[in-house]
Parts: structure tokens; sequence; C-alpha cells
């Protein structure tokens, strides 16, 4: 035990060189600068402009992720030709002291200058790319961080190469290319569009928005722009207010592409340029823009306890992403119906689809949803070809449990209420009112709260659990069940998914459980022959389809250069393909629950 005054001495100490070093960080002043003088080189050079310190040294930090993105990606692994002076220019000393920071010695300078380069050549929402034609910056993977001036605000400054016009970014804007920020976490959560893309408006709810477009796409500006907009008005819908004063849109439209990352008050979209010719497609697009925007309340501001503060050092686990993201997949779905893009029997459909891919996941008799957001960042972001074996998407899964949810509401309230009450409960009490995250704990007492009843079952069996629900006793309340096309049939299954490659017919994975699985096909093996007759794709298929269950194959493969020949067995096909029908003679409870889920009265 300490002694009282030594204790006492103790905490005056800590007290005061914390305050003195809040009071450095106050006064610190720091700039930024951006420049591509030659992007067909993929090379950002970046200045950092610390001024106002009185430390020995400061440490300049590369974040090893970006948020939204759970995978430690090491940026510094782009990072060359680091440089380190003082106000006069003169060089100063520098060393790397880990993987991702550089130690500058600010030999009582006052000001330190810090350049480096950073290499941009991956396209994706989460890295940044530089070419001929534009650059994009993802702030995490180029702008690093002093420690401890974290929280210092900002400026940062812009050179586009020569020629380009625009940058488009959530930053607010302190004249031509120049842009401030209030302290790091908003510096990298701005990504920025550096060219000469064009720029579309619109307007929600007195929220000024902005569509940046990279890359030719076969859309229809006009028809595309105000089919956002109602889009964004159905979100807002949900929570009740944007909380923010504009929103940008960043678009990659590129040659292949799919994706999204969320940010504070913006996006990054990727998708196929010629994504926007079907409906399918199209409506595929609305669903991003919906998933995005979503996320401006959802896990930007209504977050899991460990999402924020972030440290961007390291993982951030927690095991609610089957919520942040899967929700969000739920209420992307939701947003375009209720927006009159999808008519009900297409939602349905939909949702049909989405529970069958579950269920038809070998994964989810093994991962739980709660297991599948904690592993996220050793697992979802690294696929193998057991994956599908071993784990279960938060996103699917997640997608699945807030449509359980919201139907247990629905039923619980005779149709009062939804889901979209624990997310307006949740947002009011976690982001406004204790302006903080939320537990799972605290997540299903919001759950409670609008059921009335207790929800242990729920979260033991679902959540935390493997259980498979009795689907049913959820979509009756809306006069509907759950049937599936194959609960008949006797048919065998196979297993193996394959593919052709330079003349050969090679497996790619197999299905737990499966007739391939039991016969031991591995991944690799070379199909040769089956019952000693030469196949190929197509044959495969054929004789697939002339078997029954019960029958064995004599399966000649090629394994690592070694000829052997497996016998499989033909077990039946288990798998799921569900549809939904409504019961005869629905009660007017059911009728309204069925209404104002799928919101008819919008159709």
């Amino acid at each position: 035990m300490l002694h009282q005054k030594r204790f006492t001495a103790s905490l005056f100490l800590i007290a005061f060189f914390c305050l003195c070093n809040a009071a450095a960080a106050l006064a610190a002043e720091l700039r930024y600068t951006l420049a591509m003088p030659e992007p067909h080189t993929h090379y950002f050079k970046v200045a950092a402009d610390l001024s106002g310190i009185n430390k020995k040294y400061v440490d300049f930090t590369m974040p090893v992720w970006a948020p939204g993105s759970y995978l430690v990606r090491e940026f510094a692994k782009n990072v060359d030709g680091f440089e380190a002076t003082d106000q006069a220019g003169k060089s100063l000393r520098a060393e790397k002291i880990d993987k991702n920071t550089w130690r500058v010695y600010s030999n009582k300078s006052k000001a330190v200058h810090v350049a480096y380069n950073v290499y941009a050549f991956e396209v994706s929402v989460r890295t940044s790319f530089l070419d001929a034609s534009h650059g994009y910056v993802n702030g995490t993977s180029v702008f690093m961080y002093p420690e401890g001036f974290e929280k210092t605000a900002g400026t940062l400054v812009v050179q586009p190469y020569q020629g380009w016009d625009k940058v488009s970014t959530g930053l607010k804007s302190n004249g031509k290319f120049t842009f401030t920020f209030p302290n790091y976490d908003i510096l990298a959560d701005s990504p920025l569009e550096i060219g000469n893309h064009p720029v579309y408006e619109f307007t929600t709810n007195g929220v000024k928005h902005e569509v940046a477009m990279y890359g030719e796409g076969n859309f229809d500006p006009k028809r595309l722009v105000a089919d956002m907009q109602k889009v964004t008005e159905e979100a807002g819908k949900v929570i009740g207010e944007l909380p923010v004063d504009r929103y940008v849109f960043i678009v990659h439209n590129l040659n292949r592409g799919g994706g999204g990352l969320e940010h504070l008050n913006s996006t990054t979209l990727e998708t196929s340029r010629w994504t926007y010719g079907t409906e399918a497609g199209y409506n595929g697009f609305l669903g991003l823009v919906a998933h995005e925007y979503f996320h401006l309340w959802n896990v930007k501001r209504l977050r899991p306890l460990p999402l924020g503060p972030f440290n961007y050092n390291e993982e951030n686990y927690t095991d609610l992403l089957w919520v942040s993201e899967g929700f969000t997949s739920y209420y992307a779905n939701m947003i375009v119906r209720r927006a009159g893009f999808t008519t009900p029997q297409q939602y349905l459909d939909r949702v049909a689809a989405s529970i069958s891919n579950v269920e038809n996941t070998p994964g989810n008799k093994v991962q739980s949803a709660s297991e599948s957001s904690y592993d996220a960042w050793i697992k979802y972001y690294r696929q193998t070809e057991n994956s599908n074996n071993a784990e279960i998407s938060y996103y699917s899964k997640g997608d699945v449990l807030g449509l359980l949810l919201n139907m247990e509401i629905l039923k619980s309230t005779k149709g009062e209420k939804s889901l979209d009450d624990v997310m307006r409960y949740m947002y009011n009490r976690y982001y406004k009112q204790l302006k903080r995250g939320f537990t799972q704990a605290e997540f299903k007492q919001g759950v409670e709260k609008m059921t009335g009843h207790n929800m242990d079952a729920f979260f033991r069996d679902y959540v935390d659990g493997i259980k498979m629900p009795d689907y049913n006793t959820y979509f009756d309340a809306a006069g509907l069940k759950l049937v599936n096309e194959k609960a008949g049939s006797n048919l065998p299954g196979w297993g193996a998914s394959t593919a052709s490659s330079d003349g050969k017919l090679l497996v790619r994975s197999v299905k737990r459980g499966s007739s391939a699985w039991e016969g031991g096909l591995n991944v690799n093996d070379e199909i040769i022959a089956i019952n000693g007759y030469r196949v190929d794709a197509n044959e495969l298929t054929r004789v697939l389809g002339e078997q029954k269950v019960g029958d064995k194959l004599d399966v000649l493969v090629n394994r690592d250069g070694k000829i052997a020949t497996l016998q499989v067995p033909l077990l039946k096909d288990e798998s799921i393909r569900y549809h939904f029908e409504q019961v005869e003679n629905p009660t007017d409870l059911q009728k309204k629950i069925y209404n104002t889920w799928l919101a008819v009265e919008n159709s």
C-alpha cells in the first residue's frame, strides 16, 4: 500500500504532466501538404509540419488499418523516403523504432517538418490509389499522425496534378484546395477524390449532398441523382434526423468492382461501370448507396463501445459487427423497398434467398454471429477455400437476425413498434445522451425495451449460439410461411465446386458433409475421369445428373502429380431453397403487420 502523502504527491505530478501535455498539444499547430507531381508513378508526396512543440522527440505513426474494414493492412509497407528537418531546413535525426513509427529528434527545435512518399496503387475503397486519371486518398493509408497530437486541429493543403481542378471530400474547405480538420480522427475519416470528375448535387432535409463520379458508366445522371435522393430521404426517416450539414458520395466506376466504405459525413462506393444498365444492377447499386448511407447513423455514431476512439496501431475487437454491418445490410434492402424501387414480392424473394444462403453455409453450424464479429480481423478478410465450412458472414447472419428481431418486435407490439424503434432508442440513448458506444448487453436491453419481454433465449441460441431458428414462428406474425422447395426431393448432391484451368478440371472447394467431402476429394485435385470415362465440366454435370442417392462413383484424380482413385458415395442433397407463401385466411393483425413491415402503403 502506498503512503498517503506519497500517493497524493504522485497524483499531483501525474495531473501536472497531463496538463502540460494537454497544453502543449493545444498550442501546437499541424499542417499537411499532399502533392502528386508524377501521378503515373503512383506516388503521393506527403509533408507534415508540426510547430509549437516542446519535446525531445516526436513519433510519427502510420496506422495499420482503415476503420470500417477490420483487417491489419500494414499501410507502412507503402512508405519510403522518410526525411525530417527543422524550421530552418536543417536535417534532424530520424529513426524507425517499430514497423510503423518513425521517431524524429527535434534537437530543441520548436517545429519539425517531415516528408515521405506513399506508393498508392491498390484499387479498393479501403486503400489509396493514384494514376494519370485521378487520385484517391483514404486517410489512414496516407497520413501519419504525430503521437500525442491526435487531438490537434490542423490544415490540409492539396496540390493536385497540373490540369486537375477538383477535390471532393467531407473536410471543411478553407480556400481552394485547402481544408481544415479539428483532429486526426476527422482527417483520417475524410477520403479525397482528386481529378476532373463531374459533381452532381441534391438536397435532403435541407442538407446538401454531393456525388463525385469518377469514371464513365451507363448511368443517367438526372435519374440517378433523383433516385439517390429518394434513398437518402427514406434512410433519414429511420432515425429521424440527419446529423451532418453536408454529405459527399465518392463513386468509382470501374471495369470490375463492388463495395463501399463508410465515413463520418461521406462514403466511397465502388461499382462496375456498366452496372446501371439492368434493373437488378441498378437496384443493386441503390442498395449499396443505402447500405453505406445508413452507416451515417449505425456504426459512425451509434457504435459498439470498442469502435471509438480508435486505436490505429492494432485490432479493435467487438462482438457486435452483426449489428453494425448485418443490420445495415438489413436496412439497405428495407430502404430500397420503402423507397419503392422493389415490389413487396421482390423484397420477400430477397429475404428468402438471404435465409437460404445462411442455412446453406456449413459454417453457420460452426461459428456464431458474435464469434464471427469478433474474429473478423483474422477470418472474414482472409478467406480460404475452407471458409464456408468454418465461418458465417456477420453481414448475412446479422441481416437475418435483424429480420427476426423486427418480426418479434412487430408481433409483441401488435404492429405498433419495429426494429426502427430500437435503432432510434439506441441512437438517442448512447450516441446523443451518453455520448459513448454500447455493449451487447445494452443492445439486448434496448430490444427488450421494445418487445416488453425477456430475450435471453434469442441471444443465447441465435447470437451467441448456432441453433437454427424456427423461422415460421416469426414470419407467421405477418401471415407468411417459409417453404423449402427441396423438402420433398431425394436427389443426390455433389458438394465440390470446380473450375477449368489449362484444360484441367480442378476442385476449388469441398462442402463440409457433402458427397465429395465424405469421398475424400481435396481442393486442387484434378478430376480426370469418373467410372472409367474422361470428363470435363459439361460431362461432370451430365454424369451427376444421371445418378441417384446411394450410388458410388469411382473418381480418378491427379493429386500433386500422383494418380489415385476415390470412391465417392452420393448422399442426399440437403441444401435449402426457400420461398414465401401466404397463410390461408390471414387475420387483420397479420395483414397489419405485413403492410407495416413491407411498406405496402408506399407501393
